[in-house]
């Protein structure tokens, strides 16, 4: 049976790619920080739970000893991210934009997705066909970026969509590294959760049904690429 583990999955898409995943058949790890939210989030979707702050070096170390003496890893979902939103639930405009406020943010959605990846790196080197899932997002597209007719050249932040568009950087560089894995960067769209203070247009079964595809790619499947639920998404 597949293994997976998701990080940040007390909630939102973290959750729900869960769901879905066990209805799938896979034995879920469901990786939270809170463990009393984590541990009820696990026990309604019959997912497995283990503790786990993607910012903790120690954390993150006890969590890959876990899957090691419980059987192993085949599937990584790294989906725990912030937003860095303001307690009003503005967004930190770029002249309020420091670089504690960046680092804050990449704390989470990329120090520690590389945290994670590395701790478990042994794990997924044992399986017969690893899959790393990092979860993304279309404001870590430059071209969309870029783009006066994209939609997501409205968004003013600096924080949220440098750290994707990191992810993606890492994604790509994962993939070459490891050719035996199938490491892929995916956008779940905008969807209504509470990073976003639930601003999304998407519900989280639409926007996680990226998630849960890719953490199903076949072995020669495609990997280092950059998906959304149309397709191919632009870099």
């Amino acid at each position: 049976m597949t293994v997976t583990l998701i990080t940040g999955a007390n909630k939102g898409l973290g959750r729900e790619s869960a769901r879905q995943l066990v209805a799938a058949g896979h034995t879920v790890y469901l990786g939270a920080r809170d463990e009393a939210r984590g541990r009820a989030a696990a026990d309604e979707l019959r997912a497995r739970f283990v503790l786990l702050d993607v910012t903790d070096d120690a954390s993150v170390s006890a969590a890959a000893a876990q899957l090691d003496a419980e059987g192993g890893l085949d599937v990584l979902i790294n989906n725990a991210g912030v937003e860095g939103r303001l307690p009003d639930n503005g967004i930190v405009s770029p002249a309020d934009t420091t670089a504690a406020t960046l680092q804050e943010v990449f704390d989470t959605n990329v120090f520690g997705l590389v945290r994670v990846f590395h701790a478990f790196l042994p794990l997924l080197q044992k399986s017969e066909h690893p899959v790393v899932v990092n979860v993304s997002s279309g404001l870590g597209s430059l071209s969309a970026l870029s783009d006066p007719a994209s939609p997501t050249r409205f968004y003013p932040g600096v924080a949220y969509p440098t750290s994707k568009a990191a992810v993606n950087a890492i994604t790509i560089q994962l993939a070459k590294a490891f050719p035996r894995f199938r490491v892929n960067a995916v956008d779940p769209g905008f969807t209504s959760t509470d990073l976003n203070g639930h601003t999304g247009t998407q519900t989280v079964e639409e926007g996680a049904a990226v998630i849960v595809r890719t953490a199903q790619t076949p072995p020669d499947g495609v990997t280092g690429a950059f998906l959304s639920a149309e397709g191919p998404a632009p870099w």
